[in-house]
């Protein structure tokens, strides 16, 4: 045995980009992409992504060269995952919400030679091109046209053709770019910012086919699912389950925008059966009003992730039908890299003691080597009493290669022992499950004492008039800092309930020191386009507002 090892056969490098392929055989005449009633099946798919992989060679795409796509949930979105890596290329997915200056900002810093936009995104892009320095050469801009958005005619100054046409100079027969090891770059993210200024996060193909295996284990996705695309493809590549829901043969329905009447709508037209989100998708169809919520077709699987949703909001979405997840990842882990594991024992539980334990983020993914929470100082694993906080750490398949062209941030984020330091404060608790308490930047120190704003958070969605809820820390004259908390209410109450209301009533439920000594009342809070709340804007209008001169007891 110890004579056997890898041999041609066994060598050949992992990528997600032969799911595709397999899909085409398979699932060849299913449907695979939906779009305003226009359909496409997974041979077309298969042969529109080999297309568009030869036609960027064509116009001198080779390997490692960075292509760009600012574009929504269209059909183009989609094909760009499988073609532009297809053709040897590095995709890059730019959040569409983004100014012109960072746009400019990750244009230059990732070298793109190209761009696809969406007319709609065509000013955003033209005034980022202006703002490339001089003697830097702006990247190709190609136009993916979208008759379904006919108000934005002009085409960017750069424009060298449009989506199409570069698809009809394409070979169907294309035979792809196939990486020449697994560890070869597939994609670069960049992260949100929401604490920092974005990095270029780089993922190869290896990383990629970990994760996309695992997460489609993970949440037990079954063969043809239809999955509805509430969550931005640009954001972590949608949790990598563009690729993964080839390997299923999954109808892909795609949305321009995330409403909540067009998306129940589409649950009802299309027999969604599942859906991803931030916590803030999953608010807005728990809150819908009455008029906007349809009944649904069956059971509807969301996967949530991102800030620790409050279990009322998990309560009530499964009180409608919803079947809820919860996972946690960064960009940095191309997806999830935990999740809320869930055991058949918990299904007898209470309603409320089931959504606080689905609140956890939980155990590691199949792709996840280990996963642990530790005192960051001395890198020793915290005592498993679901109450002493360090930071959460990972290693394992899906976690990036590193950060583009910054080896000190890279040094810093991946340690020596291979252990990845995500920033984030949890608990470890008795039964191995995790728990996320906030970002290292979040924990507010009272008077000596560490407050948790997601705790503080997760009582003030239990308000029935409470909407969204985020606290910072403001700066206080006599305890250092205090919890500060920003509000936005349902349209029905707003206007009826004052600060007093909110501080009395969370003080009946919470520890004194950590009742919130501010309320500040907003239409809605501030996020980025995947609906973290940008808690870094609201530290600034706390800071803004100065110090608090309450002094009395903590308790």
């Amino acid at each position: 045995m110890e004579k056997l090892g890898a041999n041609k056969a066994n060598s050949c490098p992992l990528t997600p980009l032969g799911f595709l392929e397999r899909a085409a055989t398979v699932f060849g005449d299913c449907p695979s992409v939906v779009y305003h009633g226009a359909a496409f099946t997974w041979s077309q798919t298969y042969r529109r992504c080999l297309r568009l992989a030869s036609a960027l060679v064509s116009l001198g795409i080779s390997r490692r060269d960075v292509v760009s796509v600012l574009l929504p949930n269209v059909p183009a979105m989609y094909e760009a995952h499988f073609g532009v890596p297809m053709s040897g290329a590095v995709l890059h997915s730019i959040n569409t919400r983004l100014d012109a200056r960072t746009v400019a900002i990750l244009l230059r810093h990732s070298g793109s030679k190209l761009v696809f936009v969406d007319p709609a995104m065509v000013p955003l892009l033209d005034d980022a091109l202006r703002l490339l320095p001089a003697g830097h050469q702006a990247p190709r801009v190609v136009l993916v046209e979208d008759p379904h958005q006919k108000d934005f005619l002009p085409a960017p100054t750069t424009t060298i053709m449009t989506y199409e046409r570069l698809l009809e100079m394409g070979d169907p027969e294309f035979a792809w770019v196939r990486p020449l090891s697994e560890w070869d770059p597939m994609v670069l993210n960049y992260t949100s910012g929401t604490t920092a200024a974005p990095k270029g996060v780089v993922h190869c193909h290896r990383g990629i086919f970990l994760v996309t295996v695992g997460s489609l284990v993970d949440w037990a996705v079954p063969p043809r699912p239809t999955i509805l695309w509430t969550l931005p493809m640009f954001h972590a590549n949608g949790w990598s389950f563009p690729w993964g829901m080839a390997v299923v043969g999954g109808t892909n329905v795609c949305l321009r925008r995330v409403d909540a009447a067009e998306v129940y709508d589409t649950i009802a037209r299309c027999g969604v059966t599942h859906l991803c989100g931030a916590p803030v998708v999953l608010n807005m169809l728990a809150n819908a009003p009455e008029g906007v919520r349809k009944l649904l077709p069956g059971k509807v699987q969301i996967m949530t992730a991102g800030a620790p949703p409050p279990a009322v909001v998990l309560h009530r979405a499964e009180a409608m039908g919803f079947e809820v997840s919860h996972g946690y990842g960064m960009t940095e882990t191309a997806g999830h890299a935990v999740s809320c594991a869930w055991k058949g024992e918990w299904d007898k539980l209470p309603a409320t003691e089931r959504a606080r334990l689905k609140a956890r983020q939980g155990v590691r993914t199949p792709s996840m080597t280990e996963v642990d929470i530790v005192d960051s100082e001395t890198g020793r694993s915290v005592p498993r009493d679901g109450a002493t906080m360090g930071e959460v750490v990972l290693r394992g398949g899906s976690v990036m290669l590193g950060y583009l062209d910054d080896v000190d941030a890279t040094r810093a984020a991946i340690r020596e022992d291979g252990w990845f330091y995500t920033g984030d404060v949890g608990v470890m608790h008795p039964d191995g499950y995790m728990e996320i308490r906030d970002r290292s930047k979040d924990v507010i120190i009272s008077g000596g004492e560490n407050i948790s704003s997601v705790e503080v958070e997760s009582v003030l969605y239990g308000h029935p008039a409470v909407n969204e809820a985020a606290v910072v820390a403001r700066p206080d004259e006599f305890w250092g800092e205090t919890p500060c908390a920003f509000v936005s209410l349902k349209d029905n109450v707003a206007g009826a309930v004052t600060a007093a209301d909110v501080i009395a009533w969370t003080r009946e439920r919470m520890p004194g020191y950590m009742v919130p000594k501010t309320v500040v009342f907003r239409a809605e809070l501030p996020k980025t386009s995947t609906g973290k709340i940008l808690k870094y804007v609201l530290r600034n209008l706390a800071k803004e507002m100065g110090p608090s001169r309450w002094g009395g007891s903590k308790m």
